[in-house]
């Protein structure tokens, strides 16, 4: 079966459209494309104390009477130097009535004075597939890199512009979406979904 497509249970348009182009990249015929009404949708409580449950336990909710493939995913940015904070909470970090803008500023503020090895950082990512209120396969995948003093770049989302990718020498926020799917956390795990699905016959 060729051309299987996911939809995912998520509202972040900058997610969606990341999915895709990873989708596109991929090849097979694979397609992306956001969970129908899903705004209309009781929330689910993502209060996991791992990214894993989260993802597995949101496909599954949303997967619930749906006949396709629901992708969920939990993603986060673990520091060791602050305990592995943001981690699971990195969305929320700054707090239920925070913004991306705000969980920087609050990253910031808890690295203040902190220097080499202690800037360290990775970006983990957990996607689970599911169907019908049961999940299928769970994938993950991680990028290593660092903590700036202050933003830089104006592509991305999320901590993506205090991230530095050492390789490339740049943010994450700095990279072009390309080059970034190559790289990141979400691009490596969304690879090892691709090729499950293809080595099943679904892409």
């Amino acid at each position: 079966m060729r051309g299987a497509r996911l939809l995912v249970a998520s509202s972040n348009r900058g997610k969606i459209e990341e999915f895709q182009e990873l989708a596109a990249r991929c090849g097979g015929g694979l397609s992306v494309e956001a969970l129908p009404e899903f705004d209309r949708l009781p929330a689910f409580d993502e209060s996991a104390e791992t990214l894993a449950e989260n993802a597995a336990g949101k496909a599954i909710y949303y997967s619930r009477g749906v006949a396709e493939l629901v992708l969920a995913d939990d993603s986060g940015l673990v520091v060791p130097a602050l305990g592995g904070e943001p981690g699971v909470r990195s969305s929320r970090y700054a707090g239920p009535e925070g913004d991306a803008k705000k969980n920087i500023v609050k990253l910031l503020g808890a690295m203040a004075g902190k220097t080499g090895a202690d800037r360290a950082a990775r970006f983990v990512c957990v996607l689970a597939l599911a169907r019908m209120g049961r999940v299928e396969a769970v994938f993950s995948g991680a990028v290593e890199g660092t903590i700036l003093d202050e933003p830089r770049g104006s592509r991305g989302f999320g901590y993506d512009p205090v991230f530095h990718y050492e390789p490339a020498g740049k943010t994450f926020a700095e990279l072009p979406r390309e080059e970034k799917d190559r790289v990141s956390h979400r691009g490596r795990a969304f690879e090892r979904l691709a090729k499950y699905l293809a080595e099943a016959g679904r892409a």
